[in-house]
């Protein structure tokens, strides 16, 4: 498979490092990715989404919802004992299962319901102000310079 060099947006760039790995890691992911449980991503919102997962024959305590360094985890095991059935037809798989979703900075999980054997997870960007555009005041030449106080940063003479 080819791989991606992200040598030529370093002589643009600044501190993208990260992301070049996650092209670099995106591009090198098995084509075959499993595809169980079935999920949903939608953006609710201009800084919030929903991570949708079919979970049909879980309970909520058969389900783990973790974030670890920047990546949300969400696995099940089921407790039902399944091994004493005998079945005609099985077509609704309760098997193990562990989805890992990479989440950029400054991005956090609200929150997860567990409802008609579907487990929605809600997550939110939050800038942090330093983060966020801010105007610069731009000084007539001639004038001093005044730098602005840590207190009011956007402060300037």
């Amino acid at each position: 498979m080819r791989r991606f060099d992200p040598t030529p947006l370093y002589r643009a760039t600044i501190g993208f490092d990260r992301m070049a790995d996650l092209l670099d890691r995106a591009l090198a992911t098995d084509l075959q990715a499993p595809s169980y449980p079935p999920y949903n991503i939608e953006k609710t919102d201009e800084n919030a989404y929903r991570i949708s997962i079919a979970v049909a024959g879980f309970s909520a305590d058969d389900l783990i919802v973790e974030v670890k360094e920047n990546a949300l985890v969400i696995s099940g095991r089921s407790t039902d004992d399944q091994e004493d059935r005998e079945y005609l037809h099985r077509g609704i798989a309760t098997r193990a299962f562990e989805r890992r979703f990479h989440l950029a900075d400054h991005v956090r999980v609200r929150g997860a319901v567990h409802r008609d054997g579907m487990l929605h997870i809600d997550l939110l960007r939050e800038l942090p102000e330093a983060l966020k555009p801010r105007q610069i005041e731009i000084v007539r030449s001639g004038d001093k310079l005044v730098e602005a106080t840590p207190s009011d940063p956007q402060k300037a003479a």
